[in-house]
């Protein structure tokens, strides 16, 4: 019988406030240890919380960008549990009445077809704190700046059957809620975290014993820790073994999973209501007035740049993928640019540079202004791609413009005819027994006369003009 996968994730996002969900104190990432934890953090005696509405906003954003309904009296619940990093002994969630009640999100896959994941939930709720183990041997130290950070749980349908279904999913999640601007989304700060849940079935089946990987923080990651997961799965049951409800962790130095804890079910958590906080009461007009000014979502604007540019999906779908990214193209083509050619210099050089440096798209040096012309000269015969590429490395480590660059190199290409017929000439005397062979039918010396005029032109031979001149030439 065939093996069927599916998974489930669950998406903790932590929302873009200044200050944490319940206290006024900072969520400034990167700060010394313990600097961002106020009394209410903490849960000191006579402390209460004080709900923040920017949290409030942001999840009511998101809810009607997906077309969810929004939970018009919803309530906050203490889920009680023990860790060293959970300073109250109890996390401030949503239980019953998460504020955003179903919704969905359509996915494209690298084949070209679409599908349209249910999200059943998702709710407001605080961060717990950080356990510290690599910096103090044999002992465990505890950093509670992140107690208290507003975090937005997005829980999708068990609906995915498969690594590449998951992460088509993730990364459309992370393109909106950038787009929505309640979350920078950052995966390497925690700001972007994932948890796997996956089981396997014969097809026709009931759902087979699920286990969670936790706190995954990278698409290349999620994408792994499923695959290994499911095979161990289906390893363990075809071997006589049962799979156990279980928590794990992926450990990325291997590529495997392993064991965290045993999954604890609801009732173990121990809900009940905050009796702190009141319930939250949202009105229609509240919920109606942040929908009219949600910005053009990502898959809008993809499918406006496709039809308005004649991209092709892939393209269309890569320069959406975040807001940075499509806010660029649309400069560079403002600036006359063909938008075939600005996306793909978009999405090939200069992606493919940003991501050898380990940097996100908006921290490039070489803002639109600049590199719109870096494609001008291409479009108008002065460089060649080939030079431009060399060019672009030039502008990526300096500020000179591309004219500078252009004229202090002599870079500028070749495009007089008669300048190329007298070169290729050259070339054709100075090669007489290849063009012998060429003219008894070797044809694919071609690519050799190619790159001897090339060779003496410095790569600065206009192509599409030697290509024509050169075909002549050896025809002749």
């Amino acid at each position: 019988m065939t093996w069927e996968t599916v998974i489930g994730l669950e998406v903790h996002v932590q929302l873009a406030t200044a200050s944490k969900l319940f206290s006024g104190a900072s969520t400034t990432f990167g700060q010394a240890p313990n600097s961002q934890a106020c009394a209410i953090d903490l849960g000191l005696p006579g402390v209460l919380p004080v709900l923040n509405r920017k949290a409030v906003d942001m999840a009511i954003r998101f809810g009607t960008a997906i077309g969810a309904d929004i939970t018009q009296k919803t309530l906050f619940a203490r889920k009680n549990y023990f860790y060293p990093d959970l300073p109250k002994g109890y996390q401030i969630s949503q239980h019953h009445g998460p504020i955003v009640d179903g919704g969905s999100l359509d996915i494209e896959l690298k084949d070209g077809s679409s599908k349209t994941i249910a999200i059943e939930r998702a709710h407001l709720e605080e961060d717990a704190g950080k356990s510290l183990h690599d910096d103090f041997q044999g002992q465990t130290g505890i950093d509670l700046n992140r107690a208290g950070v507003p975090l937005l749980e997005i829980v999708s349908s068990p609906s995915m059957g498969s690594s590449e279904e998951a992460v088509a999913y993730l990364k459309t999640l992370h393109s909106l809620v950038r787009c929505l601007g309640i979350s920078d989304a950052n995966m390497q700060e925690g700001s972007f975290r994932c948890d796997c849940n996956v089981s396997v079935r014969h097809q026709g089946q009931p759902l087979g014993t699920r286990t969670e990987t936790k706190n995954v923080n990278s698409f290349k990651f999620v994408e792994k820790a499923i695959q290994y997961e499911v095979q161990r799965q289906i390893t363990l049951i075809e071997s006589g073994g049962k799979v156990d409800q279980e928590t794990r962790l992926f450990d990325p130095s291997t590529g495997e999973t392993r064991v965290m804890r045993s999954k604890e079910d609801a009732n173990d958590y121990r809900y009940f209501p905050c009796p702190d906080l009141l319930p939250v009461h949202i009105d229609d007009g509240y919920i109606e007035d942040i929908r009219a000014n949600l910005p053009e979502l990502p898959w809008q604007t993809r499918d406006r740049l496709q039809k308005a540019h004649q991209l092709s999906r892939y393209d269309a779908t890569v320069l959406t993928s975040q807001t940075a990214i499509g806010q660029y193209f649309e400069a560079i083509i403002g600036y006359g640019v063909t938008p075939k050619l600005a996306a793909n210099w978009i999405t090939g050089e200069l992606m493919g540079m940003l991501n050898k440096n380990n940097l996100e798209f908006q921290d490039t040096p070489i803002d639109a202004k600049r590199f719109a012309p870096l494609l001008q000269r291409i479009e108008d015969g002065t460089i060649s791609g080939k030079i431009a590429k060399n060019i672009f490395e030039t502008m990526w480590n300096g500020t000179d413009t591309v004219d500078v660059i252009i004229e202090a190199k002599g870079l500028k290409q070749i495009s007089d005819e008669d300048a190329i017929k007298a070169i290729i000439q050259q070339v054709l005397d100075e090669n007489s027994g290849q063009l012998e062979q060429y003219r008894s039918g070797k044809d694919k010396l071609f690519g050799f006369f190619i790159g001897q005029v090339m060779k003496l032109t410095q790569g600065k031979a206009n192509p599409q003009q030697l290509n024509g001149l050169l075909k002549k030439a050896l025809d002749t």
